[in-house]
């Protein structure tokens, strides 16, 4: 054989030009993977935007288009799911960046929780690549049955984390959201991926072939390459607008009900405090009761038959503790307090005097001790105070903000105290139960802080008192934001509560220290107060504001001293949502869990091949 013919010659006399070809084309067939990270942070960047403080909605149905085009391929690029997950944490820094503002010890916190929920999106589109490449099934139909099961996920995992759902973006379209009493905001979150899925397939692939991002070559046939056909593209897009449509009808009639009925007249009374973790000072202490007590005194003229304090604002500690424990036992116990306070009844004395001088029923914010032969046990607390009877009945948050009010595993890895700024003796001790306060003819549940962010929590607590035979009247939401300054954080808890009020059609009352104050009714829609008592605007001699919105921004305000009154518009209609639970979601999680445990079996058999 001629030496310079066969070093001319590619192929090995042993090995078949077939194979030789399959092993080049697998080698060079490999896409670079900038490209894909280019296409995540569009995403991330859009649908930053169609969130508050910008909130384009709109912007929602088009801006996971280029996430979904990566799904689309028909091979992984290179180092894919690292640079889903960068782009996807680029995305969570930029939105959770209000966590950092509570104290400095919550940045550690705030970059973790950004990188754990960036899981979330490689995980999205490698799911959707197997329904795709093995069980054939269309995007507009796999990209939202994984979207919504994960996001079912996120919001029970780890205490769970239900903000920033899709469908959340939609807040402002109050006809179409109106469909979350039959599934929860998943069932908005199905719509609008639903919709994003369906143009993404209108792309043709040839498209992310000039951008290096197809491993294969022009001329081989479109159905290899995954090309979706014309027909299936439209279809896509023809099934995403019946469905809008139906959730458009379906909310017209929903909202077509008669004028809600009068309840009871509420005064939510809202000061301007910065939360820190800080032991207050005196005059900062007197300053908070002078501004609460006086905005309460001026809204008496209001008659209001309930007055509510955001979380913990009324700062005196309600102390409780087992009447057989002796002082020298309680001494002990609790060495930061004299023996007699447990038994003075001070404020228990000064909630009823309160409650008398207004004529109204108190609900409070108020942090508690209990005192028992197993410890002193701290809870973030509400009390309910009626005026002839003083406190009827007190309230313990059952779902607890971990690293905020307790340390989660502290008992097995010690280190973690390092990350509250609390300390290892820090932490609250979850309540047990759910409580209805009732006063006159009308039953209220409490619900404080982020509990108004949790859908399953709160459907419990509806279910709990339709189960009872006693609808639930009216949600109490008592939070102090005054961690986040004003931030974007407000914006967003507010509209979290109020897709609460349409999964259970349950309005709500929300006394949120540094705002946003509001009265939403069972639609989902924030109505303006009857009444507004401005102290700040009273000190400045300034006229006072007439509406909840900045007239020149049309944004809620916030970081004021005032005091909102109305009417709750009470609503009798049922929600599927409060009887079946979170079917919907479920349903979408068991799928995902169909296609993860398909691909490990799958991987699992090919190992298995290529050891034998």
């Amino acid at each position: 054989m001629n030496t310079d013919q066969s070093a001319k010659d590619p192929v090995r006399p042993t090995e078949k030009p077939d194979v030789v070809r399959l092993i080049q084309r697998g080698r060079n067939s490999r896409p670079p993977g900038w490209p894909a990270l280019v296409l995540t942070l569009l995403t991330s960047v859009a649908l930053w935007c169609a969130y508050p403080p910008l909130d384009l909605g709109p912007l929602a149905w088009v801006c996971l288009v280029p996430l979904l085009l990566v799904c689309r391929l028909p091979q992984p690029v290179s180092w894919q799911m690292a640079y889903m997950w960068l782009g996807a944490w680029m995305y969570w820094l930029i939105t959770l960046q209000w966590m950092r503002l509570g104290d400095v010890l919550m940045y550690p916190a705030w970059l973790a929780h950004s990188m754990y929920l960036a899981c979330y999106w490689p995980l999205f589109v490698w799911l959707t690549q197997i329904a795709l490449q093995r069980f054939k099934v269309p995007l507009y139909v796999a990209a939202p049955i994984v979207w919504v099961g994960l996001e079912y996920l996120r919001g029970h995992l780890l205490t769970g984390f239900s903000w920033y759902l899709l469908g959340h973006s939609q807040h402002n379209w109050i006809g179409l959201i109106q469909i979350s009493d039959l599934c929860g905001g998943y069932g908005v979150s199905f719509l609008v991926m639903m919709a994003n899925a369906a143009l993404a397939q209108l792309v043709p692939l040839s498209c992310l072939e000039r951008f290096e991002l197809l491993g294969t070559k022009r001329n081989e046939p479109e159905t290899e390459r995954g090309d979706v056909s014309a027909r299936q593209q439209w279809l896509g897009v023809i099934v995403s607008l019946i469905l809008v449509a139906v959730s458009l009808g379906y909310g017209s009639v929903r909202r077509g009900h008669p004028e809600f009925e009068t309840g009871p007249r509420v005064a939510l009374i809202q000061g301007d405090f910065p939360a820190t973790t800080k032991p207050l000072t005196p005059e900062e202490f007197s300053e908070t009761y002078r501004v609460y007590d006086a905005l309460t005194g001026q809204s008496v003229r209001y008659q209001p038959d309930v007055i509510v304090w955001p979380e913990a604002m009324f700062r005196y500690t309600l102390m409780e503790a087992d009447p057989d424990l002796t002082e020298a036992e309680l001494a002990a116990l609790f060495p930061y307090a004299e023996p007699q306070a447990w038994r003075s009844g001070q404020v228990r004395d000064a909630l009823l005097d309160m409650a008398q001088k207004t004529n109204a029923a108190l609900i409070l914010g108020i942090p508690a001790l209990v005192a028992s032969n197993d410890g002193v046990a701290s809870y973030n607390s509400a009390v309910f105070v009626e005026p002839e009877a003083g406190i009827s009945g007190r309230y313990d948050k059952i779902h607890l903000v971990p690293f905020g009010e307790y340390i989660p595993l502290v008992e097995y890895l010690p280190f973690l105290s390092t990350f509250t700024p609390y300390g290892a003796d820090g932490g609250m001790r979850a309540g047990e139960r759910i409580h209805v306060f009732e006063y006159s003819d009308w039953r209220f549940v409490p619900l404080i802080c982020f509990e108004d962010t949790v859908p399953h929590l709160v459907r419990s607590m509806a279910a709990a008192g339709h189960r009872a035979g006693q609808d639930v009247d009216c949600f109490v939401n008592m939070s102090n934001d005054g961690w986040f300054h004003g931030s974007v954080e407000h914006d967003q808890h507010l509209i979290t509560a109020a897709f609460r009020c349409i999964e259970t059609r349950v309005p709500m009352v929300r006394a949120a220290n540094m705002g946003i104050s509001a009265f939403i009714d069972g639609d989902g829609v924030i109505r303006e107060p009857e009444a507004i008592v401005d102290l700040d605007a009273k000190l400045a001699g300034e006229a006072s504001r007439k509406t909840m919105r900045d007239p020149a921004t049309g944004k809620f305000y916030r970081q004021l001293n005032w005091a909102l009154i109305s009417t709750v518009p009470l609503d009798p209609r049922s929600s599927l949502y409060v009887r079946w639970g979170d079917w919907f979601g479920m349903l979408m999680l068991t799928c995902c869990l169909g296609l993860a445990l398909h691909a490990l079996l799958t991987w699992k058999q090919r190992r298995q091949s290529t050891e034998a």
